[in-house]
């Protein structure tokens, strides 16, 4: 989950932010990107410089570079808030990084001009007349790399108002967390397994194609196998299997070739480590071939699923319906 903050100077970005890092969230800012880039440029890092440098970065390397150089500092295993968001594109790019809410915090304006009083920084405006032109000036700009915090507003997801306490505005930033929440998009079983056996299938060492399957009962992983030369046997990447090395024409000299299937090892190392897989489901990146069918019959599995057409494939889907095995085809990408 990342969080992006927008809103104008004064709204409450930064109570939000330290909220929500107290709270397990990575806490990151556009405005570090600039910093850092004013900071390399051994200038002041007043308002004026800073605004200076990121129109400049936008103009130079596009509207959403804050964003780009921000997700390469990111660890997606973890939730995020990140503040500063006053582009458009700034919000276009995080969305296309994973799953994205953007927040605008709002206040009025009078209440935003007196916090910006009590805290005191040489280079807030002073009277609330500066206050407004800033705020126009940091608005919209007739350039359209700028910063254009006004049209970045309307692109919020939700908007938090910030005019009361505190703690109100703590239990209205966990009000809508939770609510993201719920709506996280989770896969089904189907996907779950499938997606896993996509992964197991990376570890496949076949020169050819990378298949792998994974046992399931309960809703519990059991086994997984992926395809390769048998245990002890030299990698077929390394040289192992000759038909796979020659890379000799698809569905010739299958007899000769040295790799177990995926479906072939996911039993077998189930029986290895006694296992039982009686009633259990197969999810396979592949239909099974004619020998690994005869397998799954014969060990008593219940279901195939499958996510791609192996050659020869109807032949083993007409037996393993002959012999009572449910199959079915998903499509996971």
């Amino acid at each position: 989950m990342i969080i992006g903050l927008t809103g104008k100077n004064g709204a409450g970005k930064g109570a939000v932010a330290i909220f929500l890092k107290k709270r397990g969230f990575g806490c990151c800012s556009l405005s570090d990107v600039i910093r850092d880039e004013v900071a390399k440029r051994r200038k002041p890092l007043t308002r004026d410089s800073l605004f200076a440098a990121g129109n400049e970065l936008r103009r130079k390397f596009g509207p959403g570079v804050l964003a780009e150089r921000i997700i390469s500092r990111l660890d997606f295993d973890k939730p995020y808030v990140i503040d500063s968001i006053r582009h458009p594109a700034e919000t276009e790019v995080l969305r296309s990084a994973g799953p994205f809410v953007l927040l605008n915090v709002e206040a009025p304006a009078k209440v935003r001009f007196e916090r910006l009083k009590k805290r005191r920084r040489e280079q807030d405006p002073k009277t609330f007349q500066e206050f407004k032109q800033l705020e126009q000036a940091e608005g919209k700009s007739g350039v359209a790399s700028d910063q254009q915090l006004e049209k970045t507003l309307k692109l919020a997801d939700y908007t938090v108002r910030n005019s009361g306490t505190l703690r109100e505005l703590h239990n209205e930033i966990t009000r809508i967390v939770m609510a993201i929440a719920r709506k996280k998009k989770r896969p089904d079983w189907d996907e779950y397994f499938m997606g896993i056996a996509k992964v197991v299938a990376l570890r496949s060492n076949c020169v050819k194609r990378q298949v792998a399957a994974v046992l399931v009962k309960d809703r519990r992983i059991i086994s997984t196998g992926y395809n390769g030369t048998p245990r002890g046997v030299l990698n077929c990447n390394e040289g192992g299997c000759p038909r796979c090395n020659q890379l000799t024409r698809s569905g010739a000299k299958l007899e000769e070739c040295y790799c177990s299937h995926g479906e072939e090892n996911a039993i077998t190392q189930a029986a290895y480590h006694g296992v039982n897989i009686k009633d259990s489901t197969i999810y396979s990146t592949y239909s099974p071939c004619l020998l690994c069918t005869k397998m799954i019959i014969n060990s008593g599995i219940k279901e195939v699923v499958f996510n791609e057409d192996y050659p020869l494939a109807e032949i083993s889907v007409d037996l393993l319906r002959e012999a009572g095995v449910e199959v079915r085809k998903i499509k996971v990408t």
